[in-house]
C-alpha cells in the first residue's frame, strides 16, 4: 500500500515507521527542522531494544508532492485536525481514505464534514512514543496497537486491507465489531489517565501505586463511563477494570502527551480531553465535577501557552 502519515509526531512517526520497514511504501508529511533530519539521516525509532533508521522514499512539507495515496494516517495533534483536513485533499483520489489517531473522539467527524463521509473511517492507536529531538523518537513500553473501521460498523475490504499492512509490520491492529465502543474505550483510558498525570506530575508508576491517585483515575474513568452511556456508546462495567489492569501493565515512567505538553508548558489537547468530558457531560446533563476540576486546574496554564488569547481553550458554557 501507499501510505502517508499526516503530522509525524510520536504515534505518526512510530507506526509510519514500522509500515515502512515491513515495506510498504510510506510517505512522511512534517515540517521544519524535523524534516530536514528525517530527509538528511532518516527517521531513528529509539526502543528498549535498539535502534531502528527508518529511510523513506519520499519526506515533504507539502502533500502535492506526494500525490493520491491509498490511505492516510492522521497523527497531528486534535487541534489541528480541521487545518489538516484541508492540507491533506492533494492527497485524495477516489479510492482514497483516511484514518485519525487522535485521542480525542472527535477527529473523523471533523474529517469527514472537510473531505468528505466516504473517504473517512474510524480509527485509534496506542503507544508510549514521543519526538526527543528532531528526526528521533522514543518508544517505551510492549503496548502499540491500532485499531480502525468504518464509520457505520460495517465490514469493509479497505479496513482489512490496512489491518493486514500493520499486521505485516508487527503491530497489533484490530477491526472491531464496535469501533466507536473501542474509540470511547480508549478515550476513557488516555482522557483519565492524562488529566490526573497533569495534574500531580508524575509517572504512571507512582500514579497508580498511591490509593488517592489511584482513587481519582478510577473516578474520571467512572464520569466518562456515564457521559459515553448518555451518548447511547455500548460500553459496560468491566471497562473500568480492564482499563485498571492495563493501567497497570504500562512502564513505570511511562507519562501521556497531555502530561508531557502541560509540564513544558506547551499547547496541549486539554479542550478535546478533559474538557470535551466536561462539555459532553453538560449536554447529556451528566455530572463530571473531577474532570471539571482537572480542567479548570489545567486551564490557566493552557491559555498562557497559547498567548493568552486563544479562546479555543476555555471554559465550556
Amino acid at each position: 500500500m501507499r501510505i502517508a502519515i499526516f503530522g509525524t509526531g510520536g504515534a505518526g512517526g512510530y507506526f509510519g515507521g514500522q509500515l515502512a520497514r515491513a515495506g510498504e511504501e510510506v510517505v512522511f508529511i512534517a515540517r521544519g527542522d524535523h524534516l530536514q533530519a528525517i530527509r538528511s539521516r532518516g527517521l531513528v525509532i529509539e526502543t528498549p531494544a535498539g535502534e531502528t533508521v527508518i529511510r523513506p522514499a519520499l519526506a515533504t512539507d507539502a502533500p502535492g508532492e506526494a500525490g493520491p495515496v491509498d490511505a492516510v494516517l492522521v497523527g497531528v495533534k486534535t487541534w489541528q485536525v480541521p487545518d489538516a483536513a484541508r492540507a491533506i485533499r492533494p492527497m485524495i483520489g477516489p479510492e482514497t481514505f483516511v484514518v485519525p489517531l487522535q485521542n480525542g473522539v472527535e477527529a473523523s467527524s471533523q474529517l469527514a464534514a472537510e473531505l468528505g463521509p466516504e473517504h473517512v473511517l474510524e480509527g485509534l492507536c496506542g503507544t508510549l512514543s514521543w519526538v526527543t529531538e528532531p528526526g528521533r523518537i522514543r518508544s517505551i513500553g510492549k503496548v502499540h496497537f491500532v485499531k480502525l473501521g468504518e464509520r457505520d460498523n460495517r465490514p469493509s475490504e479497505r479496513a482489512e486491507r490496512l489491518r493486514a499492512a500493520f499486521e505485516r509490520a508487527g503491530v497489533n491492529a484490530e477491526v472491531p465489531a464496535d469501533v466507536h465502543a473501542a474509540l470511547w474505550a480508549k478515550f476513557l483510558f488516555v482522557v483519565s489517565l492524562g488529566g490526573v498525570g497533569a495534574v500531580t506530575r508524575v509517572p504512571v508508576g507512582i500514579l497508580r501505586s498511591l490509593p488517592r491517585t489511584r482513587q481519582m483515575l478510577e473516578d474520571c474513568m467512572r464520569e466518562i463511563l456515564a457521559v459515553a452511556r448518555a451518548r447511547r456508546i455500548s460500553l459496560e462495567d468491566p471497562v473500568i477494570a480492564k482499563t485498571l489492569a492495563f493501567v497497570d501493565s504500562l512502564a513505570p515512567d511511562g507519562t501521556t502527551s497531555l502530561q508531557r505538553d502541560i509540564m513544558a508548558g506547551k499547547p496541549s489537547e486539554l479542550e478535546a480531553w478533559n474538557g470535551a468530558v466536561v462539555r459532553f457531560g453538560r449536554q447529556a446533563g451528566v455530572p463530571t465535577p473531577l474532570h471539571e476540576f482537572i480542567y479548570d486546574s489545567l486551564l490557566p496554564q493552557e491559555m498562557q501557552a497559547r498567548g493568552g488569547t486563544d479562546r479555543s481553550a476555555a471554559r465550556p458554557a
